[in-house]
């Protein structure tokens, strides 16, 4: 595991543990955070944690056209329940992100340096959110970081059922077009079910960089 200094550095990501540790320390700046993501890294620690960057393999990615939507969220969406937005309530969207009780987590990795981390970068048009509405009212959304090609997931809340669902999905569409994939980092069910898989990180590496 490597030792962060004040140099603007990570080491080749082949250096993780086999957890997809990488590297301790550093800061959450903007410039770091950008390399860290464009080297397929990212930042996932605790409040009473030092900072700590991953680069898991394999990694959890859906590419666009692989995207799965079932019969029962099409009827959803064509019931036009729900109102999309893109990055128009950053902030509150990684608050409720931060918020959201989650199966089998006592707190949140979220801390309120992390938010203002990325309301520095969502500042700078990097991190970007996508917002749910129902009847006027945020009920939820999901945020990352756009690299151009490539969007790297972050987090998602849901308030009400498939809201979360709805933004993904959304999310997905808006991308189908121009970007290689979508980034979800580390293997859930939810996600598989909505067509992400694993790959090798030296093949989403490869990706990132073409």
């Amino acid at each position: 595991m490597y030792f962060l200094s004040e140099e603007l550095f990570f080491p080749p990501v082949s250096q993780a543990n086999s957890e997809g540790i990488l590297a301790v320390g550093g800061d959450l700046s903007p410039e770091r955070l950008l390399l860290a993501y464009q080297s397929g890294i990212f930042p996932w620690f605790e409040e009473d944690q030092p900072i700590l960057w991953w680069s898991p393999n394999p990694r959890m990615v859906l590419f666009l056209d692989e995207l799965v939507v079932s019969k029962s969220m099409r009827n959803i969406l064509n019931r036009n329940i729900f109102k999309v937005s893109f990055n128009q309530n950053f902030r509150e969207v990684i608050s409720n992100c931060q918020k959201i009780k989650r199966d089998g987590q006592n707190g949140t990795w979220i801390t309120n340096d992390m938010i203002e981390a990325y309301c520095k970068l969502n500042e700078l048009g990097i991190a970007k959110s996508v917002e749910v509405w129902q009847n006027n009212e945020l009920v939820g959304g999901l945020y990352g970081v756009d690299l151009g090609n490539i969007f790297c997931g972050e987090s998602m809340f849901s308030k009400v059922s498939n809201a979360s669902k709805v933004a993904f999905i959304a999310l997905a569409n808006q991308l189908r077009n121009n970007y290689k994939l979508l980034d979800c980092q580390v293997y859930n069910e939810h996600l598989e079910s909505l067509g992400c898989r694993e790959i090798e990180r030296n093949d989403f590496i490869q990706l990132l960089k073409s």
